[in-house]
């Protein structure tokens, strides 16, 4: 029995089952004390009768032991125990009846319930006429014992209950595992490469938020991989142009078809474009490493302003080169930070590069460092250039999106960068962010927990 359905069904059933009995036993009960209650009436209703005649016999005259057949016709018709008896006489008075039934017999009297000899009676006395009682007794069990129409109905409804029971329980199984074996099929269609499946939201609320959550994995999963292929393309693009100059200038070269003067500025070429190359795998291996499970940093208290001037300062020539002013700011500090020094200075790198990539000649880039409140140092890298619209900030970190959004419309690197920078600085404890800057282009804000 190990599917959920045939579960629920065995489950209910068994509930079904034991309600069943559990009602029929109750059923039984009240039966048969609706039986007792009757029989102790008509009991009661019969020595009445029985009564009335003895004394009616008596006063005609008629002689005791002639009472006898009155008192046979009581026990014929209601299987009881009689006797006569008289008040204050020495004999004794047989069980189940009692002096007091002697002594205390009234008519209308209901019957009492009494047990004797392990037995329980129903007893029933009533005074016969001039120094006679009438006692009757009857076994309480053969008064309330079930009628076979009683235990007829009374089976009836155990199994109508049982059967009501089973087939609820294949209801609901069918309402339970219905849409579980739709989920089901859907996973196994999105573990098989398909992302259009959707999944009806219906059955119980849980399994409708099931069908819900698995709608959103399928939506999330196509986007992911769309993002994915764009980045697949972006990096492909980018690998594959300067792979094109070191293989023309390389070949050129080789054949020997390149006059001696150009042939340095081939060469110069060629280690220009290779060391785009080294920089794209280079990236592409720190994200991998970031994503792997056995990246470690070594944090420890690392001074902000001191790795943000040492980048300003490698940076300075390339900037000067390009026509970019460069400049440093910063508060009064302290600016220790809980860090990996050399990943930050990775960071403030790949921010550098990408904004003298873009930034025109006179545009200002800055470097700044602040502190963020009590707990956290901000490192900036601000630039004048031509900024990002308001719905790239947002995703300004994410693997690719910003080079295939402005692709074509400014110089653009392999998407690489900015992810590496959002991902260094969330394993270091912080936050990145990007934002509008004074300078009219973006600020790129690392915070880092202060040390």
């Amino acid at each position: 029995m190990r599917s959920l359905a045939a579960r629920v069904v065995a489950l209910v059933a068994v509930v079904a089952l034991a309600t069943a009995l559990l009602t029929g036993a109750i059923l039984v009960r009240a039966i048969r004390a609706t039986n007792g209650e009757q029989a102790g009436a008509l009991l009661a209703s019969r020595a009445d009768t029985v009564a009335e005649r003895l004394v009616t016999r008596r006063r005609a005259g008629c002689a005791p032991v002639q009472d006898a057949a009155v008192v046979r016709m009581l026990r014929t018709v209601a299987g009881a125990v009689v006797r006569c008896a008289t008040p204050g006489a020495a004999t004794a008075v047989p069980a189940p009846f009692t002096p007091d039934d002697v002594t205390g017999a009234a008519a209308d009297a209901p019957a009492v319930e009494r047990a004797s000899g392990g037995t329980r009676y129903l007893v029933v006395a009533r005074p016969a006429g001039t120094g006679r009682v009438l006692l009757v007794a009857q076994p309480e069990s053969d008064a309330a014992r079930l009628t076979s129409g009683q235990r007829t109905r009374a089976l009836l409804g155990a199994l109508a209950g049982l059967v009501g029971g089973v087939l609820a329980g294949f209801a609901l199984a069918s309402t339970v595992t219905r849409p579980l074996r739709r989920l089901a099929d859907a996973a196994r269609a999105l573990s098989a490469g398909r992302r259009d499946v959707r999944v009806p939201a219906e059955g119980p609320e849980e399994v409708a938020d099931v069908a819900r959550a698995l709608d959103g994995l399928a939506t999330a999963l196509a986007g992911s991989e769309e993002r994915q292929r764009q980045f697949l393309l972006a990096v492909s693009h980018e690998l594959r142009t300067p792979l094109t100059a070191v293989t023309g200038y390389a070949e050129a070269l080789a054949d020997g078809v390149l006059p001696p003067a150009e042939a340095a500025r081939a060469a110069g070429v060629v280690r220009d474009e290779a060391g785009r190359l080294q920089g794209r795998v280079a990236d592409l291996l720190a994200l991998a490493r970031l994503e792997a499970d056995d990246f470690r940093l070594e944090v420890g208290p690392v001074d902000a302003l001191a790795v943000v001037r040492a980048a300003a300062a490698a940076w300075q020539p390339r900037a000067a080169a390009a026509g970019v002013a460069l400049r440093t700011e910063a508060d009064a500090g302290p600016h220790t930070v809980l860090a990996d020094g050399e990943r930050l200075r990775q960071a403030v790198d790949a921010l550098c590069d990408n904004a003298i990539r873009i930034l025109p000649g006179g545009a200002p880039l800055v470097l700044a460092v602040h502190g963020a409140g009590s707990q956290y140092v901000r490192v900036q890298v601000r630039d004048g250039g031509p900024g990002l619209a308001p719905e790239d900030l947002a995703v300004a970190f994410e693997r690719g999106r910003l080079t295939q959004r402005y692709r074509g419309s400014r110089p653009v690197g392999s998407g690489l960068g900015l992810a590496l920078v959002g991902e260094l600085t969330h394993r270091m404890g912080g936050l990145a962010e990007a934002l509008p800057a004074p300078e009219g282009g973006v600020a790129f804000g690392l915070y880092l927990p202060r040390a």
